[in-house]
C-alpha cells in the first residue's frame, strides 16, 4: 500500500531552525503540495552546550566533514553556552501553530534538546516524564490540541523513555532507526504506541563520507529508496530549512517525477494493518556518535505471519 510512499519527518531542534527554516520549509512543502511531520523542540534552546562534544573525535570529525560552522552558523553554535537559551515555543508559538494550521503533524522532539540528547541515559524516570509533559503541555497551548507523535532527539530511546511515552496522548512514536513499523516490547509487555523508525540516511550522517557531497547527494539518497518497503526521511529545519533548500527542492522534484509522493508518518501508520513486535536496542549507527537506538525485530509477530 506504500510502495511509492515517503515519510517526511521535519526535525526543528533550534530557534533559528523553527524561527527561519520551518517557514522557509512550509512555503516550500506548499509548493510541491506536501505534507509532513514536524517534530518540534519547544523549552530552551541550549544546543550551543554540544560543543564539549568536539572532545570527542569521532564528533570532531562529523563537524568538520559537514562543514557545521557554514551549515549552521554561530548562532545555533553557541546558543545556550553564555547565556540561557530562549524558550522556543514561548516566543516562537506562532510559526508552530501556522504549521499545524497549513495542514502538517504535529509532534513533541523535547522540552530542552540538549539535555535529553546528550543525558537520556542518565535522567530519572521522574525527568523524563517531567521532560514529556512540559513539551506535551507547551505545544497543546499551542496549537489547542495535543501532540500525535513524539520523536526522541538523536534516537536516543531507552525502555523508561517507552514506558513515560505510553502515558502521554501520542497515537505513534519514531524514536529508532529500523527498516519496518512496530510495536516495541519492553520488559515483555508490548507497548500500544506504534514505532516508525527512520529507515534513510540523514544529510549529516553521509555528507563527506564514501565520497558523497552536495553535488552527487541526491543521487545517493535517491538510489536509496526501496519499493514495496517503508521508505522514512528525516531533514532537519536547520539544514534542509536553510543553506540546503536548493539540494531539497531539487531532491522533491526528482523523486516525485520518480513516482514517488511524500506524505506524513501517521499516514503509513494509518496504512500499516498488523504490524510485527519488535525491541528497540542501543548500538553504534554509521555517521553518528555514540549510540542510537536501532529496532530489533522479533522471529513472530503478534497476529502471526511472516516479518
Amino acid at each position: 500500500m506504500n510502495e511509492q510512499k515517503i515519510g517526511l519527518r521535519i526535525d526543528v531542534d533550534t530557534w533559528r531552525g523553527t524561527k527561519t527554516g520551518v517557514p522557509n520549509l512550509n512555503a516550500l512543502l506548499n509548493k510541491y503540495g506536501i505534507r509532513a511531520t514536524y517534530y518540534f523542540s519547544v523549552g530552551p534552546d541550549n544546543m550551543g552546550r554540544h560543543l564539549w562534544r568536539l572532545l570527542k573525535p569521532a564528533f570532531a570529525w562529523k563537524m568538520l566533514r559537514t562543514n557545521a560552522a557554514g551549515l549552521y552558523g554561530p548562532e545555533i553554535i553557541f546558543m545556550g553556552t553564555l547565556w540561557p537559551g530562549p524558550q522556543i515555543g514561548r516566543r516562537l508559538g506562532y510559526v508552530i501553530k501556522a504549521t499545524a494550521a497549513a495542514g502538517h503533524e504535529i509532534g513533541l522532539h523535547a522540552w530542552d534538546h540538549h539535555r535529553i540528547q546528550a543525558r537520556i541515559d542518565k535522567m530519572t524516570r521522574a525527568q523524563i516524564r517531567e521532560s514529556l509533559t512540559r513539551g506535551v503541555d507547551c505545544l497543546t497551548a499551542v496549537c489547542g490540541r495535543p501532540p500525535v507523535t513524539s520523536a526522541v532527539p538523536g534516537w536516543r530511546c531507552t525502555d523508561v523513555l517507552l514506558e513515560e511515552e505510553a502515558a502521554q496522548p501520542f497515537t505513534y512514536n519514531s524514536d529508532c532507526r529500523g527498516s519496518c513499523i512496530f510495536r516495541p516490547v519492553v520488559n515483555g509487555k508490548i507497548m500500544e504506541q506504534i514505532q516508525v523508525p527512520v529507515t534513510l540516511p540523514t544529510y549529516d550522517e553521509v555528507l563527506g563520507r564514501n565520497g558523497i557531497n552536495d553535488g552527487n547527494y541526491n543521487d545517493f539518497m535517491l538510489a536509496q529508496l526501496k519499493p514495496g518497503r517503508l521508505n522514512v526521511l528525516t531533514i532537519h529545519a536547520e539544514a534542509e530549512g536553510g543553506r540546503c533548500l536548493p539540494i531539497f527542492e531539487q531532491y522533491l522534484r526528482q523523486a516525485q517525477n520518480a513516482g514517488w509522493s511524500f506524505v506524513p508518518l501517521g499516514e503509513l501508520v494509518a496504512a500499516a494493518g498488523d504490524v510485527p513486535e519488535g525491541q528497540i536496542v542501543p548500538k553504534s549507527f554509521p555517521g553518528r556518535e555514540g549510540w542510537l537506538g536501532v529496532q530489533e525485530e522479533k522471529r513472530t509477530q503478534r497476529t502471526g505471519g511472516k516479518l
